[in-house]
């Protein structure tokens, strides 16, 4: 059984370590049964586009962020937010416990299968005008993000003028000064070489939007059970690998950003306090369209763990 998978990004992506532990996986439980075949840099479309293809069964799996399926299912929103969570730890938790189950089974009416969540990463903001310690800096900056409501409405209400934009299209307007700056993972920001036309990078960590290993669901109840299983252990194995990998290549592409001449803001708890107050009123904003269940239930799990 050959399983195409999907990416957006490409191979050298730790998504790509991820897949290759997967692939090793599948092959040692089903004595080379079953097999992954990776297609990288949107060689089958867009990630929405390969979403599509697995509600008609017409393709097996995609991993993709959970940003560009929001018209698909609004509650994915809930991971938009803005300082939703505070570490790695955090995110682990909730998304590999309770909550990340019941995210899961809003996905199921929809034709998909979450078989793990993966790791995009925190998203830090660059800029080519000045250091960023604080909200009140932000103000004025024209800066990139993707094209999403929740992203748009927490960059407009921290002062910035928020600008939507496909990624492909980011490093050269970066370049020619047409924005001033844009929003990223650390291991995004290095290897799309970002540093060659951005001075300041200030570590926000702002948003973290996870990957989904989704299958279509069509093909997956044909499947039988011990091949579903299989699909569902090795797909975790790939997630370990591949956040170890991202977490591991975070810490180094910081080192590298460093190298190349990026000046570095740490931001001050107090005001990544006051960031977090400030866009506040984007819960609110939103929580018709994500769902204020959704919204309190997430936050639920995490009261406990910051004992309060």
């Amino acid at each position: 059984r050959t399983i195409r998978v999907s990416n957006g990004i490409n191979q050298d992506h730790p998504v790509g370590n991820g897949v290759a532990k997967m692939t090793q996986c599948l092959a040692e439980k089903s004595g080379g049964k079953m097999k992954l075949r990776a297609f990288w840099g949107n060689a089958l479309g867009g990630d929405l586009q390969a979403t599509q293809a697995l509600r008609g069964g017409t393709l097996e799996m995609v991993i993709t962020s959970t940003s560009p399926l929001v018209g698909i299912i609004p509650a994915l929103g809930v991971f938009d937010l803005p300082f939703l969570f505070n570490n790695e730890k955090e995110a682990d938790a909730v998304l590999d416990g309770e909550f990340g189950k019941y995210m899961a089974e809003k996905l199921t009416p929809v034709g998909l299968v979450n078989l793990s969540y993966w790791e995009n990463g925190f998203r830090n903001l660059t800029n080519s005008r000045k250091p960023v310690a604080t909200a009140a800096d932000m103000s004025g900056l024209k800066v990139r993000v993707m094209q999403n409501n929740i992203f748009l409405d927490s960059f407009k209400t921290l002062g910035a003028n928020a600008t939507p934009m496909s990624f492909g299209e980011v490093y050269a307007a970066l370049e020619t000064r047409a924005i001033d700056g844009q929003e990223n993972p650390l291991v995004t920001i290095d290897t799309s070489k970002m540093y060659e036309v951005q001075k300041h990078l200030s570590l926000t960590r702002h948003a973290y939007t996870p990957f989904l290993a989704l299958y279509s669901k069509k093909l997956y109840d044909a499947l039988a059970p011990e091949e579903q299983k299989a699909l569902v252990d090795c797909s975790i194995v790939g997630r370990d690998e591949q956040r170890r990998v991202s977490r591991d290549l975070t810490d180094k592409s910081l080192v590298k950003l460093k190298k190349e001449g990026m000046q570095v803001v740490e931001i001050a708890p107090a005001e990544l306090a006051k960031m977090r107050a400030a866009t506040a009123p984007v819960y609110e904003r939103h929580k018709a369209t994500i769902g204020q269940d959704t919204i309190d239930r997430l936050q639920a799990v995490l009261k406990p763990m910051r004992g309060n």
